[in-house]
């Protein structure tokens, strides 16, 4: 995209989070600040100031964007996968999204702008697709009464540390499909406990 290039004023809100998504791809957070991102745009730092009060209050609005593209990735991933594989079919859309964002990923956690409201709310939308994938593949292996929220919250928590430490050790791929096998466990269907003899108990009488 060339530098310098001017846009529509009705367009300039979106346009501006998409180069800061540029600038932050290209060199990281420190390196993006309203002035060079003003020029980036070919505009003057006052109309940028106009949409943007504040360097949080652009980064809370591309921290949102990135959770609800994060949404329609795994939305797209959930309607992909076959039959038994959803939670699967989530914590593989969920990694890559990691990997082919790792710089907007890192900012969507970013405790200074998480509380945003629009940023909460753009999570909330989120993680709701995983409390639905896992409300839904509960209830057709009839579990009663499950705490779902932990549960998602669980799943989650699980999913987010994998791919942080997937970044950082050259075992990533294997520690992915650990973690994605270890949580396809939790949601096998349980099977009947064993006695000491090797034997499902038998009920008294």
């Amino acid at each position: 995209m060339e530098l310098g290039r001017k846009y529509h004023v009705g367009d300039l809100p979106g346009r501006l989070v998409r180069e800061a998504r540029e600038m932050l791809e290209q060199g990281g957070l420190k390196q993006l600040n309203l002035r060079a991102l003003a020029a980036r745009a070919g505009i003057t730092a006052a109309s940028l100031y106009h949409h943007y009060d504040s360097k949080t209050a652009l980064l809370a609005e591309l921290a949102a964007s990135g959770f609800m593209e994060l949404r329609r990735d795994l939305e797209r991933a959930d309607r992909e996968a076959g039959e038994g594989r959803r939670l699967r079919g989530w914590a593989t859309g969920y990694f890559r999204f990691a990997r082919r964002e790792p710089a907007l990923f890192g900012l969507m956690f970013d405790p200074e702008i998480a509380e945003a409201p629009q940023v909460a709310e753009a999570r909330a939308a989120a993680l709701a697709v995983l409390h639905r994938i896992v409300t839904e593949v509960a209830a057709a292996q009839g579990r009663v009464d499950p705490p779902l929220r932990h549960i998602t919250l669980a799943v989650w928590t699980a999913a987010h540390g994998a791919a942080d430490l997937a970044a950082s050790t050259p075992e990533g791929d294997d520690l992915i499909e650990d973690v994605i096998a270890g949580l396809e466990t939790l949601f096998r269907p349980a099977l009947p406990s064993l006695d000491g003899e090797g034997q499902a108990p038998q009920a008294p009488g």
